[in-house]
């Protein structure tokens, strides 16, 4: 690359940047940084080897934007929708004890190789999250779990700023701004779209169901699902 930046070294970077990270967040709330976290070393070696595989070049990408990590997916493992045993086998990095299969990273990785497979898929996207830091609420029973950055009001309104400075700093990875896929057509969708209206960061932001709702409810019409994810990724219909 005669001394330039690649799309990987940018992406590590934002990732360390997130390491540093702090959020003010309501009583409740708390932040799993996986950059920053008990496996940060684990997920550093990870992360490493899987963006300098896929993302060592300048090629400008699309971004395909999720909510915020999954408490046992990426806060985990560090990369967007990755399952840890796929992750294993790609980087050739011990995951052991975070090797959890979980149906929207299965339901992606037939559409990635149906897309023409993982070197073709991620050469064209790179896959992250409006909120890059995973969120979870403390139940009154004393539970955690996974909540997303537009469940409460309070949430948001404190999460905003870092929201929009996260996405305009993943689209300084040299991104194709044409087009944005979000994962999620709903509140995500709604409020990806909002920003937009302000910063313009995309041309236009296309909404594609969140797989979880695919798989968990609508099962019989995964076949429907999947063809529209890769309808959208061809860019039929520009």
């Amino acid at each position: 690359m005669n001394g330039q930046t690649t799309v990987a070294d940018r992406i590590l970077r934002f990732n360390e940047e997130l390491a540093e990270t702090t959020l003010e967040l309501p009583p409740g709330f708390s932040v799993l940084n996986p950059f920053n976290g008990p496996q940060k070393e684990r997920v550093r070696e990870v992360t490493t080897a899987f963006y300098h595989k896929y993302y060592d070049d300048d090629r400008p990408r699309r971004l395909v934007l999720g909510s915020s990590p999954a408490r046992r997916g990426t806060a985990v493992t560090g990369v967007p929708f990755e399952d840890a045993r796929l992750l294993e086998g790609e980087t050739g990095v011990d995951v052991d004890g975070y090797a959890v299969s979980r149906p929207s990273a299965g339901f992606l990785h037939d559409v990635i190789r149906r897309y023409g497979g993982r070197t073709r898929f991620y050469g064209d996207f790179v896959m992250s999250f409006v909120c890059p830091l995973g969120l979870v609420r403390t139940t009154p029973q004393g539970r955690e779990v996974n909540c997303n950055f537009y469940e409460d009001k309070k949430l948001l309104e404190l999460l905003h700023a870092f929201l929009v400075d996260a996405l305009e700093r993943q689209v300084a990875f040299g991104i194709d701004t044409s087009a944005c896929y979000c994962i999620g057509s709903g509140e995500n969708f709604k409020f990806l779209s909002k920003v937009n209206e302000g910063q313009r960061f995309f041309n236009k932001i296309v909404a594609l169901e969140h797989p979880r709702f695919i798989t968990q409810y609508n099962g019989a019409r995964k076949e429907e699902f999947a063809e529209k994810y890769l309808s959208a990724f061809r860019g039929e219909g520009d």
